[in-house]
């Protein structure tokens, strides 16, 4: 009979007891479930989820540690699943001080938007200038290593009964296929674009696979309005307003995008902590005092923070990490003459 490495087995079979992650259901998560402080509550919840969610992760990867075979490799696995336990805790309770700081910015009511197909326009044209979103619509970005592609196809989905057009999003690293993305977006008859859902497929090529061909491992963050809970958002103002704070996206604990007005008249100049990210060039050929800053971030990933940028009748064209300064930038587009005049990155 094979041996079985004491450390591997006492790690596998006793680790309730040693990493302390029963959670029982007291009555802090009964309390979640009274009261009006709905934002809150939900966001314990989801806390309580995702501490279950390390448990599942983590007896999974002492399964796969506990049949490695050779004694130093198998150490070496349970070493990476305990650093992967600290760092996912410290991920979980990250993501509890963002959503609460978030509940204080958007208040404790219930996230239960109206999705009324009466709201909603059935023919898609560009209401919306800074987001325009006729068929045949396309738009070209690129950044160090990645090229993304976006085009507005001459296709609908209907979702709970909103017509939502189809976007589909390409990105390439490095000339490889990296996803592959069908957004639905929903047009009010304000000029509001609604986030209705997305089909999001992310590839990866492996090293001595003939043929090379990229393989799916990942649909992470997709979602749809009215499966499984999932809820639309506001992807894009009619009218913006700055400081006004709204969710794009609302998928617990899969896709939570907020998105908050920081300028509606930037223009090159107007404010330092813009202008020290985005070519000149490109600021003078799109914005006159008239473009639109969001910042975007999600509780999923606390830390995260992007400035995307709008001009009339053109659209995105900028986005950029002010951690590091990296960036995506439109290179090429078909839905305004001065897309003909675009600088190169």
């Amino acid at each position: 009979m094979q041996r079985i490495h004491t450390r591997a087995f006492l790690d596998s079979v006793g680790l309730v007891a040693m990493v302390g992650l029963v959670l029982p259901l007291g009555a802090g998560t009964a309390d979640a479930f009274h009261g009006s402080n709905y934002c809150s509550n939900t966001a314990w919840l989801q806390y309580i989820a995702c501490k279950s969610e390390i448990k599942d992760d983590l007896f999974s990867q002492r399964a796969i540690c506990l049949n490695i075979s050779d004694d130093a490799e198998r150490d070496e696995c349970i070493d990476e699943a305990s650093a992967n336990l600290e760092e996912a805790r410290d991920e979980c309770r990250g993501q509890l001080r963002a959503r609460r700081d978030l509940c204080q910015d958007l208040g404790e009511g219930r996230y239960d938007p109206s999705f009324d197909p009466e709201d909603f326009q059935t023919e898609f044209d560009n209401l919306n200038p800074y987001l325009p979103l006729a068929p045949g619509n396309a738009w070209v970005y690129e950044s160090e290593d990645e090229t993304v592609t976006v085009e507005v196809l001459n296709k609908t989905k209907l979702i709970e009964g909103v017509t939502c057009i189809v976007v589909n999003d390409i990105v390439d690293e490095d000339g490889e296929l990296a996803e592959d993305t069908d957004d639905w977006f929903g047009q009010r008859k304000d000029g509001t674009i609604d986030y209705c859902g997305e089909e999001s497929k992310d590839y990866e090529f492996f090293e001595g696979d003939t043929p090379q061909e990229p393989e799916l491992v990942e649909i992470e963050g997709s979602f749809k309005a009215g499966r499984d809970g999932d809820k639309s958002g506001t992807l894009f103002m009619g009218t913006p307003v700055v400081g006004a704070k709204y969710r794009q996206e609302w998928s617990p604990s899969n896709a939570e995008d907020v998105a908050e007005v920081l300028s509606t008249t930037y223009g090159h100049g107007s404010d330092p902590r813009f202008d020290e990210f985005v070519p000149e060039d490109l600021i003078l050929l799109l914005c006159d005092g008239n473009c639109v800053v969001t910042a975007d971030t999600s509780p999923l990933e606390p830390d995260a923070l992007e400035y995307k940028f709008y001009a009339r009748g053109v659209g995105f064209f900028f986005e950029v990490k002010p951690e590091d300064g990296e960036s995506l930038q439109l290179i090429e587009c078909n839905v305004d003459p001065k897309c003909d005049e675009l600088p190169e990155l």
